[in-house]
């Protein structure tokens, strides 16, 4: 806002000034004094006057960066560096890729938000930074066995998402594979079972029985 506005009438010879603020928010863009730009200046003083003269000051909204970034095996969207303007809100959205989820968002460098899928910054008054961090999904595959023999890994085995995990079968002395269940379905194996591409938990049991041999 000018100190003064409109049409100043102003004595010969006398100075007169100008000053200027902007509203909540906004910012002096620039002052132009008789066709001349002055840059942001907050005040301007005409000296001497002896003839008419022409004051007009801009003024701008207020822009914020908001710096988005997600580590790897996922995104943010919008990402990047994202202006926003004075007042206004700002959505992300964050997005881990098949096979991961959300480990963490956080927000400014210091605050942690946990696994959030989406974060608005409401009425934007000052630069921010949002980053999302994802981890591999894991899951775990249950190994038991009955007596007289083992099953390689056994108890809970945790396996990433996507591999491929072994077990390897034996039997004691005298003694042989009875039946190998998998997910409460019995398997044409007697040696080992391997899961291909896990992507759920599993349970696998084996059970053993005196050889036919020995009965």
């Amino acid at each position: 806002l000018f100190r003064s506005s409109g049409n100043i009438i102003v004595n010969y010879g006398r100075d007169t000034s100008f000053s200027f603020s902007a509203n909540a928010g906004y910012h002096i863009s620039d002052v132009v004094v008789d066709g001349s730009t002055q840059g942001t200046v907050p005040n301007y003083t005409f000296t001497n006057v002896t003839s008419n003269h022409s004051i007009v000051a801009s003024f701008a909204i207020n822009t914020y960066p908001i710096i988005a970034s997600a580590g790897n095996n996922g995104a943010i969207s919008p990402s990047g560096t994202i202006v926003v303007n004075y007042g206004t809100n700002q959505t992300f959205t964050i997005t881990p890729n098949l096979g991961y989820h959300i480990v963490n968002v956080m927000l400014d460098g210091e605050t942690s938000l946990g696994a959030e899928t989406t974060y608005t910054f409401t009425n934007v008054i000052a630069a921010h930074s949002i980053n999302a961090t994802f981890v591999i999904n894991t899951y775990t595959i249950n190994a038991t066995s009955s007596s007289n023999g083992t099953i390689i890994p056994s108890g809970d085995i945790i396996v990433h998402h996507g591999a491929n995990q072994l077990f390897s079968i034996s039997a004691e002395p005298f003694y042989e594979t009875e039946k190998i269940v998998v997910d409460g379905v019995p398997v044409d194996s007697i040696l080992s079972y391997t899961f291909l591409n896990v992507t759920q938990n599993h349970i696998i049991s084996v059970s053993f029985k005196i050889g036919r041999a020995h009965v």
